[in-house]
């Protein structure tokens, strides 16, 4: 019989899921090949197959089902094999999960990342599937242990969790309510991410804009909160360019926009989510603003910083939605003319407060709003992204395009996409900042010419 510490070495992991799922797959890389784990290219020639999930919407649920259905045929053929389900759904679908797949070894919570490795051990040696979603929101001392998947650029939590229970959102459930990270370990992980050439750094939060409210439970003391943040991050030397995500527009001040302003390195792009154009709408979702508060504020960021690209996130058919709610949020659209939207239909979510309200519009009512409502936004970003062409504009080399044909594609600083044509050495302009001549426009990216 094989020595149960030398069996199972290869590890396959597949995220779904927000920047914040993508870091949590780089500390569980972290754990794993700390005890001697290695990454596997295909699920097919690996030991350990493990899924890191999304609870968000209904999509990224069943994405999940049909990938387990994936391994457990690898299962089939290799009996050896352990599946792992950690993240988001893990730890809201725990009983699901176990009582649907039988084939599933073990499930582990957002909070239990770094015991991974032990379960492992133990799942071989007791041979019994392991479920652990154990909430442990004591420290942040393990929390900048992880293995970046590129070298350049890095996604860096500043605080976990969220407070504001919007009423279609889980996060809250599964990720628990907002703690900050201590900024002297922020700046201190920031300064070794350059000195390890990592030129471009994403600050992460379910809830970046109330970062520090955590620290000082009186109201008579001066948070040391986002905007300061940004300040101290911003004077690190060698550190190009900063991003962050993700923005409530309630937590959304004058302090932070005038630290994007006055910081050259702070990216001019804002993910701002509206969710929705309708008062009554907004108030069902528990959003704590109103349509109003909310162009006050993206007029606010345009008046300081014109050039400053704004995207956003709208839900459609949301419980109680009309038909006149929804064209509110057409106008809506209309008048603030968004870089870019990501755009849903309402997925029910078990355990938030919006899966009791009464639904009486139609599915196919609800595909017709949404076909509109992504005509006009693809109709608003392609005309945004026209502005551009015939520029020569500073490109961060991400990697190769997806259109192939030997294209290198990478960001502009407002985080559009272009794609373009590299040298015969092109691997080696990755990770580089470069100059493109940005040649035509599409909606969703842009194409160009390496300028030398």
């Amino acid at each position: 019989m094989k020595d149960i510490k030398t069996e199972r070495k290869r590890y396959y992991i597949k995220t779904f899921g927000c920047q914040m799922n993508e870091f949590d797959s780089e500390r569980i890389c972290y754990f794993l090949e700390s005890a001697g784990f290695k990454r596997a290219i295909s699920y097919s020639s690996a030991d350990i197959l493990i899924i890191n999930t999304c609870a968000v919407r209904e999509k990224a649920e069943n994405r999940l089902y049909g990938h387990i259905g994936n391994f457990k045929a690898v299962k089939l053929q290799k009996p050896e094999v352990l599946i792992c389900i950690g993240g988001c759904a893990a730890q809201s679908l725990k009983e699901k999960i176990l009582n649907s797949f039988p084939c599933v070894d073990i499930v582990f919570g957002t909070q239990n990342i770094e015991k991974l490795p032990d379960l492992i051990s133990q799942r071989l040696k007791f041979k019994k599937s392991i479920c652990i979603t154990d909430e442990d929101f004591d420290s942040h001392e393990k929390l900048y242990l992880f293995k970046r998947d590129q070298k350049f650029k890095a996604f860096l939590p500043v605080m976990v969790g969220c407070n504001n229970f919007c009423s279609y959102c889980i996060v809250p459930y599964v990720r628990g309510r907002e703690r900050s990270v201590n900024p002297q370990q922020i700046i201190q992980e920031v300064k070794n991410l350059v000195r390890g050439g990592v030129a471009e750094v994403t600050l992460l939060g379910q809830n970046v804009n109330s970062y520090g409210k955590d620290f000082y439970p009186t109201r008579n003391s001066k948070n040391y909160d986002f905007a300061a943040l940004l300040n101290d991050v911003s004077a690190i030397k060698g550190l190009k360019r900063i991003r962050f995500m993700t923005s409530h527009p309630k937590d959304l001040n004058k302090d932070i926009v005038s630290a994007i302003k006055q910081n050259s390195n702070v990216m001019k792009h804002i993910h701002l989510p509206v969710q929705a154009g309708s008062n009554k709408v907004l108030k069902l979702m528990n959003r704590k603003y109103t349509k109003e508060i909310y162009a006050e504020k993206y007029f606010y960021i345009k008046e300081q910083i014109p050039d400053c690209s704004i995207t956003t996130d709208i839900i459609v058919g949301f419980p109680g939605e009309e038909e006149k709610d929804f064209n509110e949020t057409l106008d809506l659209v209309k008048s603030l003319r968004f870089h870019r939207a990501f755009t849903f239909i309402y997925s029910e979510r078990s355990g938030t407060s919006a899966a009791k309200l009464i639904d009486a519009v139609s599915k196919e009512e609800k595909k017709l709003w949404f076909r509109k409502l992504v005509e006009l936004q693809n109709k608003i970003s392609y005309e945004e992204n026209l502005k551009v062409v015939g520029k020569k504009i500073e490109v961060l080399v991400e990697g190769y395009s997806k259109k192939g044909l030997g294209q290198l594609a990478g960001r502009l600083e407002n985080n559009t996409i272009v794609n373009f044509e590299g040298f015969k050495k092109s691997a080696n302009l990755i990770g580089r900042f470069v100059n493109v001549e940005i040649k035509d426009a599409e909606v969703f990216y842009l194409t160009g010419r390496l300028k030398e």
